[in-house]
């Protein structure tokens, strides 16, 4: 049975993973981008660019871990973008651009299916409304043998979570405090008795955090 990974997903030390206020200028609400500065610097995050250079520490080696062996991600709606209720605006295709990091299909998770999109370099996005077990059987499909990322935001980690889907969790903590917005952690109580928890700090100041299913 393929794995169904989260992987480089950043908190704060009050455990939110985004802020309050998303907007089409705000993906992260008021957090901005304080909880992926420490990604920035990456190889990792320079290829995603089209760039070259990065740094080549333990923040690469494991931000770099996200990619190898996916053939499919779940996000939900609001990674994909910051639109409420019925779809407004159909042109909308996502913060990334023509040619999305992902490269494989992402099942967007949304009350309100639309068409799915085709985007350059094999990224389809599928708008399916479904519970986090039939997302997943549907993303196993489609990955063809490999494991299915979980992509994000909180909400749709903490969901597959409490169904206890994941079975790879990496999760970045961020030396800030961000007060509000939504939180990772919420009814997550004796995590530690699923998983093998190992962590790591780095020069950047996070801590890497990974829960591997035992």
């Amino acid at each position: 049975m393929s794995l169904v990974r989260v992987h480089n997903f950043s908190v704060s030390l009050d455990g939110f993973a985004t802020g309050e206020g998303q907007s089409m200028e705000a993906p992260f609400g008021h957090a901005g981008t304080r909880l992926h500065e420490w990604f920035f610097g990456t190889r990792t995050f320079q290829a995603m660019q089209g760039k070259s250079g990065g740094s080549a520490g333990v923040d690469e080696a494991l931000a770099a871990a996200w990619r190898p062996g996916i053939g499919a991600e779940i996000m939900g709606r609001n990674k994909f973008g910051p639109q409420r209720g019925p779809w407004q605006d159909h042109e909308w295709q996502g913060w990334w651009g023509d040619n999305p990091p992902f490269h494989t299909p992402v099942f967007v998770l949304t009350h309100h299916p639309r068409p799915s999109v085709e985007m350059a370099g094999g990224t389809t996005f599928h708008f399916v409304d479904a519970t986090p077990q039939e997302a997943l059987r549907q993303a196993r499909e489609a990955a063809g043998g490999l494991d299915v990322r979980i992509g994000g935001g909180p909400s749709t980690v903490r969901d597959f979570m409490a169904a206890d889907l994941v079975d790879h969790l990496h999760v970045v903590v961020v030396p800030i405090v961000l007060g509000r917005g939504v939180r990772l952690w919420d009814g997550q109580e004796a995590l530690e008795e699923r998983f093998d928890v190992e962590s790591v700090t780095t020069p950047s100041g996070v801590t890497h955090l990974t829960f591997t299913r035992r």
